[in-house]
C-alpha cells in the first residue's frame, strides 16, 4: 500500500457518488490517508462519506472548491509520513483505478505536480468543454511558461513540500490554475498522465459566467506576480 500518499476529496452535494469514489481510492492508498472535505452540502453527502470510515471534515457553509482544497492541504500537512496528496472530484468523473499511473510518474520523474489529462481521448467530452479546456490550457501554459495539456483537470498529485512554498490567494475553481502558474514559476516539475474522460449525469458546479470572470481576473493578476 502506498502509505506516503494521501487524498483530499472536496465534496458538495455528491450523495450517490461519493461512496464509490472513496472506496475506489481506499483500494490504492490507506483509508487513514483519505480526507473528505464537505463544502456545506445539503444532501446526504456527509452521512454517505462517513459510512466508509474515512475522516470527514465539514465546512459550516459553502466556501468554494479552492478554500476547501486549501483546508485539506493544511490538514494533510499535519499527518506524519505523507509526502504527496491526490486531489480528485467526488462525482465519479475521476477513476481511482488510474492512481498508479500518477504515482509512477511522480516517482520516475521526481515531479512536483502530476496532472491527469483528458485530452488524449476527447471522444466523450462535450464540445463546449473541449473548447474551453483547450483555450484555458493554452492561456495557463503561456502564463506558467510550461506546457500544460489539461489545466482544468482536478485530478492531480501534488508534493506537499512544494505546496507549502506557494502564496495562494484565490478560493474558488481558479485556485487550480493559480497553483499551476505559481508552482511553475518557482521551478516545479509539472508532468501529465492520460486519464479517462468520464461524463455521466452529474451536474457541473462551475458557474460559466462567474467562474470565467474569476479566471480572467486571475490571468490579469498573474502579470503582477
Amino acid at each position: 500500500m502506498n502509505e506516503e500518499f494521501g487524498a483530499v476529496i472536496p465534496a458538495f452535494n455528491e450523495a450517490g457518488h461519493i461512496d464509490g469514489v472513496i472506496r475506489g481510492v481506499a483500494g490504492q492508498i490507506p483509508a487513514s490517508n483519505i480526507l473528505v472535505i464537505d463544502d456545506g452540502s445539503s444532501d446526504g453527502t456527509v452521512t454517505e462519506a462517513g459510512g466508509t470510515g474515512v475522516e470527514v471534515v465539514r465546512n459550516p457553509v459553502n466556501l468554494g472548491k479552492g478554500a476547501t482544497l486549501l483546508k485539506g492541504f493544511g490538514l494533510m500537512a499535519e499527518k506524519p509520513g505523507i509526502e504527496a496528496v491526490f486531489t480528485l472530484d467526488a462525482d465519479g468523473q475521476h477513476a481511482p483505478g488510474e492512481m498508479p499511473a500518477f504515482i509512477a510518474a511522480y516517482r520516475e520523474g521526481r515531479a512536483d505536480i502530476v496532472i491527469g489529462s483528458r485530452m488524449a481521448d476527447i471522444t466523450g467530452m462535450p464540445a463546449l468543454r473541449r473548447f474551453t479546456n483547450r483555450l484555458t490550457s493554452a492561456v495557463i501554459s503561456l502564463r506558467a511558461g510550461v506546457r500544460i495539456d489539461d489545466s482544468q483537470s482536478g485530478y492531480r498529485l501534488l508534493r506537499l513540500s512544494m505546496m507549502e512554498k506557494l502564496d495562494l490567494v484565490t478560493r474558488n475553481f481558479d485556485l487550480e490554475s493559480e497553483i499551476l502558474i505559481k508552482a511553475a514559476r518557482l521551478g516545479a516539475i509539472i508532468v501529465s498522465v492520460p486519464i479517462s474522460t468520464i461524463y455521466g449525469k452529474e451536474k457541473s458546479k462551475i458557474n460559466p459566467l462567474v467562474d470565467s470572470w474569476r479566471f480572467l481576473k486571475l490571468v490579469i493578476r498573474s502579470f503582477l506576480w
